[in-house]
């Protein structure tokens, strides 16, 4: 045979029949982003009584206008104050626990049970809570500011029952929580932090009546780091992503993101707590309170990340000054954990600066938390009573139709004039400068109280007497 009928024979040889190709796989979908604001279908159910979350807003107003009041009349003993009892004490915790623990009362109890599907637990509650809380906090200021010991062990008892009925609530809302893992993580961290810090509480009571159950520095950096870090801090990085993706019409942040920033708060938490206990300057102390430092910036990066994400992709990409209220308020934690910072560096190679550690408390608490704390609240305020008045109303009143603008205005600018004139009165020592920013914040507190006076009368008008009688 022939190569070329070799070669045709070989090519009409049978070939083995092939498998049919496999269809090319489908990505799996990408996750629905849920948008801010739908856990509000239904929420009229769940909403609290007018009056119970409007009496604390109006305490807070009022305590926060009270604070300015008590900083000036400490202006005289401002050069001489290194801590301890007296006016300027008692004005941090009319900020503290008056301002930012009042509305986070109010906020929490009702949007806790409306963003995780539950009816509120014992309402009542709440209201009784508020008639102990009002006396307790007046009698605790004029404790501290008199230096009275026994008024403040009184003032501070009705306080911290406030307190633990708090975290009582918090937990059985927490626990029967469906969804949102994120907001829940934070939740059951403000709980843990608010039992912890009621206990540091009583011990620097008793350390103020003559009982010392730990060293001074051990209680009051116990005190600092859970107050502010651990109720306040992880209830405002908790809440925001509930608040801001609602006002702003956004995705809500994916809950492994959520947890994520979580969890590196809950860590520095922890380690500033761990380091309450060795003394500044200690290598172990300063170990921890670096690690602190560090993870908390973490969280902080990956908190503002997953929030200006949200607003970006946002229907609303502009709040306003409640926007720029949050965004300053971000920058001025990032400000605090730097102050915090120099601080430890220096202790380390033996200098101090006794004026870094007074302008860590004001870039924490009146430029971080405050600033986030009045610019949510103004969100806040009118979008709940507009709730409220829309039952069996074909046309209720918008938010923006309650809110007087110019009022919150002057409110911004003179917020912002007291954070800056009281660090430039801490780094000066100067009580000329401590009463310029007493000035500037008692403007801005009153113009916060005209807008929420206007914003009463004006749903009366309205005809929302369920909330203009709060």
């Amino acid at each position: 045979m022939s190569d070329h009928a070799q070669s045709a024979a070989g090519n009409s040889a049978p070939q083995e029949p092939r498998e049919p190709a496999a269809p090319p796989r489908k990505p799996p979908p990408k996750p629905i982003a849920r948008l801010g604001g739908t856990f509000l279908s239904g929420a009229s159910g769940r909403l609290l009584p007018a009056s119970v979350p409007f009496r604390w807003f109006g305490a807070a107003i009022v305590f926060h206008a009270l604070a300015w009041v008590a900083l000036a009349a400490g202006a005289g003993q401002w050069s001489q104050w290194h801590g301890g009892l007296g006016w300027p004490l008692a004005a941090l915790h009319l900020v503290t626990l008056g301002t930012l623990v009042a509305t986070a009362i109010g906020a929490s109890l009702q949007l806790l049970p409306v963003a995780t599907r539950q009816p509120v637990h014992w309402p009542h509650l709440i209201g009784l809570m508020w008639w102990l809380f009002v006396p307790g906090m007046l009698i605790l200021a004029f404790g501290m500011g008199l230096a009275h010991p026994r008024w403040l062990e009184a003032g501070a008892g009705l306080v911290i029952a406030v307190l633990l009925a708090w975290g009582t609530l918090l937990g059985l809302n927490l626990r029967g929580a469906r969804g949102m893992p994120g907001v829940v993580l934070h939740g059951w961290g403000t709980a843990g932090s608010l039992l912890l810090l009621a206990l540091s509480a009583a011990a620097l009571v008793a350390l103020w009546n003559g009982h010392a159950v730990l060293a001074r520095d051990t209680l009051a950096a116990l005190h600092l780091a859970l107050g502010v870090f651990g109720v306040m801090g992880l209830l405002a990085l908790g809440l925001s992503t509930i608040l801001l993706p609602m006002f702003a019409l956004g995705p809500v942040p994916a809950d492994r993101l959520q947890q994520r920033a979580g969890a590196a708060a809950l860590l520095a938490l922890g380690l500033a707590v761990l380091a309450a206990f060795w003394p500044d300057g200690s290598a172990w102390g300063t170990a921890l309170r670096l690690g602190a430092v560090a993870v908390a910036a973490l969280a902080l990066a990956w908190h503002v990340r997953m929030m200006r994400a949200t607003l970006a992709a946002g229907m609303r990409k502009e709040l306003g000054r409640a926007g720029r209220l949050t965004r300053i308020g971000w920058a001025l934690a990032a400000l605090a954990l730097a102050l915090a910072l120099a601080k430890l560096l220096l202790e380390a190679v033996g200098h101090e600066v006794e004026a870094l550690g007074p302008l860590f408390v004001v870039a924490a608490v009146g430029g971080w938390l405050l600033s986030f704390l009045f610019g949510m609240l103004q969100r806040i305020v009118p979008f709940l009573a507009a709730m409220h008045a829309a039952r069996g109303r074909k046309r209720p009143p918008t938010p923006s139709a309650l809110t007087l603008e110019s009022a919150l205005a002057v409110h911004f600018y003179g917020h912002l004039s007291a954070l800056a004139l009281l660090a430039l009165a801490i780094v000066t020592r100067s009580g000329v400068w401590l009463l310029a920013a007493s000035l500037a914040g008692l403007i801005g507190a009153l113009a916060f109280g005209l807008f929420f006076a206007v914003l009463l009368r004006r749903l009366r008008r309205a005809g929302g007497d369920a909330v203009a009688t709060a």
